[in-house]
């Protein structure tokens, strides 16, 4: 199968170790497309709630289907979010094709684009840390019970549902706190004269333009794979919200080398670090890249 071109994706909130993350459709996703720069928008593996007895095989998948692309010499981004915040400590930091850094700026077709994780904005992550981390328990609980309760559903005959979706979509302050992200976060792209601005964090995916006392700016926010399966694509000069949901063809992909074939954790990382050893050229640097690509 031909896989569909794409200039530039961005990814966030994958949340690779928890129990809400959607690995299988992120990885068939993954498959279906030959992405020409891969932006990692922050949330990439959840520390915060990483557990060694939760690492199923198809999160070992994604994570080696990314570092196949670094490999490969295709532009990876790594900005850290505040689930993966450690890594934040590695600024700067580059192997092979990937490089690590806090926000991006790039050029692209004349435009400015700015792009970061976006919870050096939430006031309760600034604050109140703790919260925030027992407020992620609490989330990720409640995915797990989502889930059960789909699994019922389906077997029912009925579709499914998402319990965080509809508390955000009915509880105003969280209404509200998303509206005051999206302000905040445009002030200050316009006030830096950017054109766009791309953010994570609040696992809300969206375009629309913000007009400011600085000028308009259109807002991107890549979503999550934990509940809307989205990413943001950049192709044909033109943005757009990509949805699994929509996305007959990756859903149709079979994520295995062999029909029926799994493969362990352990044995995915044992070949994972074989493809690596057998790269000559790895790792290298980003000294190279296009000037049109900037990193902040």
């Amino acid at each position: 199968m031909a896989k569909r071109e794409v200039d530039i994706v961005v990814l966030s909130d994958i949340h690779l170790g928890t129990y809400g993350c959607q690995a299988k459709e992120l990885l068939q996703y993954l498959k279906s497309i030959k992405p020409k720069t891969v932006v990692l928008n922050g949330d990439i593996i959840d520390v915060w709630q990483f557990s060694k007895r939760y690492w199923p095989s198809t999160h070992m998948m994604v994570v080696k289907h990314l570092i196949g692309l670094i490999a490969k010499d295709v532009p990876v981004y790594f900005i850290p979010g505040n689930h993966d915040e450690m890594m934040r400590k590695f600024k700067g930091f580059n192997l092979g094709s990937l490089k690590i850094i806090n926000k991006l700026s790039l050029k692209i077709d004349g435009a400015k684009v700015w792009i970061f994780h976006g919870d050096v904005f939430d006031v309760v992550m600034q604050h109140s840390k703790w919260l925030a981390k027992l407020g992620a328990i609490g989330y990720d609980t409640l995915i797990l019970i989502n889930s059960f309760v789909n699994f019922i559903s389906q077997k029912l005959g009925r579709g499914k549902l998402s319990f965080s979706k509809k508390i955000k979509n009915s509880v105003k302050g969280a209404v509200k706190f998303i509206n005051k992200f999206e302000d905040t976060v445009c002030e200050i792209a316009a006030e830096n004269n950017y054109d766009y601005v791309i953010c994570g964090h609040i696992h809300h995916p969206e375009i629309k333009e913000m007009n400011t006392k600085n000028g308009t700016v259109t807002y991107m926010n890549s979503g999550d794979w934990i509940e809307n399966l989205t990413s943001l694509e950049y192709n044909d000069g033109k943005w757009r919200v990509y949805s699994y949901a929509e996305d007959l063809v990756a859903q149709s992909i079979d994520i295995n080398k062999k029909k029926g074939e799994k493969e362990s954790a352990k044995a995915l990382m044992a070949s994972l670090m074989q493809e690596l050893n057998m790269r000559p050229n790895f790792p290298g640097s980003l000294d190279n890249m296009q000037d049109s690509i900037e990193a902040a």
